[in-house]
């Protein structure tokens, strides 16, 4: 495997990851420093994305183009789960007057496919593709507790752990545990490990099969819902809807 690993492609793509939502532009140093290349390596590879058509410059600033979004369309064309999810995530919203979301995990991350929200409870703004460290998450924990024993053990074995508030959980030994009883109960409540002030809850959307293919779920302000409301009032109409995206999930899957 090691030898059919293309260093070149993998540097070209960590520049265009570079870009996000907290810096849509860059100048050539920040493309550099963010991705670990040379000024000179970092500016082939931004002027051959410019040729392409991938990136954009005004000579000082890079940004990334709409023409970067073919790079995805191919598998988000073939993806039934956001459209299915969906109209059954703004009929949740509409009943708890709550931010609903639906990801799947990629990695060591949970990446949004579909999201609708209310008031706006984080730092940073959530669209489709953000993604966040699954061992922190509510979505994340519940699809990490969907994982086979084996692709678990891996998980933990590349996953970096970073600690996002004083109350995030980062070392195997307080995780397992609490996958565990994930598991168990069916349903995920987590708060403030990602963001200080952020609760959120999540349940498995599973296929056909029964295999977890992705997490719902439901994010309030702790202010304003308790952990007891959480599983009091969130959980159920949480439940309901996953059940709804099931049902209509496994109508596409026959």
């Amino acid at each position: 495997m090691a030898e059919e690993f293309v260093q070149s492609l993998a540097r070209g793509l960590s520049v265009i990851r570079a870009f996000d939502g907290s810096s849509p532009e860059l100048t050539l140093s920040e493309v550099a420093r963010k991705t670990g290349l040379t000024r000179a390596a970092a500016r082939r590879f931004l002027l051959t994305l410019v040729h392409l058509g991938y990136v954009r410059t005004d000579g000082r600033l890079f940004s990334l183009s709409p023409r970067v979004l073919e790079l995805g369309y191919a598998y988000l064309s073939n993806l039934s789960l956001p459209d299915v999810a969906f109209p059954h995530l703004e009929r949740l919203v509409g009943e708890v007057h709550e931010s609903a979301s639906v990801s799947v995990l990629d990695d060591t991350d949970i990446i949004y496919v579909a999201r609708v929200p209310t008031t706006r409870i984080m730092r940073v703004t959530i669209a489709i593709g953000t993604r966040f460290p699954a061992h922190c998450t509510s979505m994340g924990r519940v699809l990490l507790a969907g994982l086979p024993a084996c692709d678990l053990d891996a998980y933990f074995a590349r996953a970096d752990l970073v600690r996002m508030t004083d109350r995030t959980l980062t070392s195997e030994a307080e995780l397992r545990p609490v996958l565990a009883e994930v598991r168990e109960q069916g349903y995920a409540l987590v708060d403030q490990e990602l963001e200080d002030g952020l609760r959120s809850i999540a349940v498995p959307v599973r296929d056909r099969g029964g295999r977890v293919v992705a997490a719902v779920n439901l994010s309030s302000h702790a202010s304003r819902t308790s952990l007891e409301a959480a599983r009091r009032d969130l959980l159920p109409p949480l439940l309901a809807g996953a059940a709804r995206i099931e049902t209509d999930l496994h109508a596409t899957q026959r």
